[in-house]
């Protein structure tokens, strides 16, 4: 891409807001799509403005967790199919507009659904590209859930209903 192209793309991103437009959320989905490794965006665009918490979060909700390498994603996965625990796998980039949007809905349901590990993966961390081929993630946002050590349920985009109705179904 041009960087003419990626100026276009950082102002249709940023402009998204809490009101999501079809435009931007095909804007991330071609982004990712243009390659698995996601050469344009390989650094998040609003690092200073996205708080950096440890594998296991001591700040804000304690059921949140980053997920920042393969090690930590590794570990996540095995908790998960082996302790059966209820989980969610919240694939996320700093620069998506809906992902944005999503955030702060995941964190106020953290809060109902204390059980409940959200594993939040920004994909744009280079080192767990691989992981991110092998479960074919190529759009965000995207979650995938997890009961008794299964994956039961999956959405694609920022559907705030839908999540809201998929963790009252899943996980009370």
């Amino acid at each position: 891409m041009r960087s003419s192209s990626i100026n276009i793309l950082r102002r249709l991103i940023n402009s998204s807001g809490p009101g999501l437009s079809r435009q931007s959320a095909t804007v991330c989905r071609m982004t990712l799509i243009s390659s698995p490794f996601h050469p344009v965006m390989s650094a998040p665009l609003f690092a200073s403005s996205v708080p950096s918490r440890a594998f296991s979060s001591s700040s804000g909700s304690e059921n949140i967790c980053l997920v920042n390498t393969k090690e930590q994603f590794a570990i996540a996965r095995t908790k998960i199919e082996v302790d059966s625990a209820p989980a969610i796998l919240y694939f996320t980039a700093a620069w998506c507009g809906p992902c944005r949007f999503m955030s702060p809905v995941l964190e106020s349901l953290s809060g109902k659904y204390p059980d409940v590990t959200i594993y939040k993966i920004d994909i744009d961390q280079e080192n767990i590209q691989d992981k991110l081929l092998e479960l074919r993630i190529d759009s965000v946002p995207r979650l995938h859930f997890f009961k008794d050590g299964k994956k039961v349920d999956e959405i694609i985009g920022a559907d705030v209903g839908r999540l809201k109705y998929t963790m009252e179904k899943l996980y009370e």
